[in-house]
């Protein structure tokens, strides 16, 4: 197994376990219920370990697809930075978690300003999760890139005049 076989099959969970965690989050919010927030907490945690394997195997399967035809620097690059960013917010997210989750077991009256701060770095961390996976799969995924990321064609197209 290389590095581009791990990352495709890690690169899921950080992406997955925060929008799990977010939706776990609100219901628990939503029902005052400290076990289910517990559990997205425990979510975010692990969403956080996910991201530092899929971060670790970025650069190998970087080298292993940058050259192949119709990929590119530039939308690996973009990718890239979309989830350097999106680390930063899940790797602050764990930790936010886990002083949350000490808050509620200690019954702690701050649990509750945690709790906030959890739900504005998991929104954060959905919208840019949405954009690191849809950036990553474009990488090899011609079919979904916009125009702007397409790579360039190597066929020409004809055109015929019918005046």
């Amino acid at each position: 197994m290389n590095d581009a076989h791990l990352h495709m099959v890690v690169n899921h969970f950080p992406i997955i376990g925060i929008i799990l965690g977010f939706i776990v989050l609100v219901g628990g919010i939503v029902l005052k219920n400290k076990t289910i927030q517990n559990t997205a907490y425990f979510l975010f945690i692990v969403g956080a370990i996910a991201t530092l394997a899929s971060m670790a195997t970025g650069e190998g399967a970087e080298e292993m697809v940058e050259e192949l035809p119709g990929v590119g620097h530039e939308i690996i690059h973009e990718h890239e930075e979309i989830a350097e960013k999106l680390a930063l917010v899940l790797y602050a997210l764990g930790l936010v978690s886990i002083v949350g989750w000490y808050l509620n077991v200690k019954d702690n009256a701050k649990a509750k300003w945690v709790t906030i701060a959890a739900l504005v770095l998991s929104i954060a961390g959905v919208l840019l999760g949405k954009a690191t996976g849809t950036s990553g799969g474009e990488i090899r995924h011609t079919e979904i890139r916009n125009e702007s990321n397409a790579a360039p064609s190597n066929e020409m197209e004809t055109h015929d005049d019918e005046d």
